[in-house]
């Protein structure tokens, strides 16, 4: 019996460690600025318009060009992670897994429209599935009434300066050599613009960050912990 109990608390000590960085839904506050999707396994910047409070544009807009430079030229400070280079802007593709569908559709069964919830495209995905925001029109065709100054930017989560207004895809339109997907954060909207426009840049990279230093403190007080209630442990059974 006792050792049953011995090797439970082995256990614990174990999944504490598994769940001292799992935060609500599939975004994990890692720290230093740096938001991790669990799901899609991107990191994204916690400042959504980090080129405005980096000082590298006054407003944060640029078109897709300069947005896609500046991404893939993003030095960041992650303080334990390091130096993170490997910056882009959101990926998209096709829904289906096969074309981009240009046809407009309220329920989200083609890439031109409303209520997106696939993982195909990173930008809908967190407007809608990560943070819960509702489109201008439910999957039906319907006006659902978004109003206020942000209209259906409702829940920003985690994340900072998260703008009301349209961000750049990192992936151009096949069509229109001029064209390039975006999403519209006021509306819940996902279509292609034109690549010279000014919109907003969010900065993401691919996979989790690992930490070039010590373990967060957080993570070494749960370790001492568990560690301490084995150690107990033990000393009662050689009593």
């Amino acid at each position: 019996m006792r050792k049953s109990k011995y090797k439970i608390y082995w256990l614990l000590a174990v999944l504490g460690l598994c769940l001292s960085g799992v935060a609500q839904a599939a975004l994990i506050d890692k720290g230093h600025g740096l938001i991790y999707d669990n799901v899609l396994d991107v990191t994204w910047l916690q400042d959504a318009n980090y080129a405005k409070t980096s000082g590298h544009d006054t407003d944060g807009r640029m078109n897709w060009s300069e947005a896609n430079s500046w991404a893939a030229n993003l030095s960041y400070d992650g303080g334990i992670y390091g130096t993170i280079d490997d910056w882009r802007l959101a990926d998209v593709a096709p829904v289906d897994n096969t074309a981009f569908d240009y046809s407009l559709s309220y329920d989200g069964i083609t890439d031109i429209g409303y209520n997106i919830t696939s993982t195909q495209s990173e930008l809908a995905y967190m407007f809608y599935q990560n943070l819960g925001n509702t489109g201008y029109y439910d999957s039906a065709g319907t006006s659902t009434g978004c109003t206020g100054a942000d209209l259906c930017l409702t829940n920003t989560g985690p994340f900072d300066n998260l703008e009301s207004y349209v961000y750049w895809s990192a992936v151009g339109l096949a069509p229109n050599p001029n064209g390039a997907w975006a999403f519209n954060t006021s509306l819940g909207y996902q279509i292609g613009y034109s690549k010279y426009s000014e919109f907003y840049a969010w900065a993401v990279r691919s996979g989790d960050v690992t930490a070039s230093a010590v373990p967060e403190p957080s993570v070494v007080l749960l370790m001492a912990s568990g560690l301490l209630g084995m150690v107990s442990l033990r000393k009662k059974r050689e009593h």
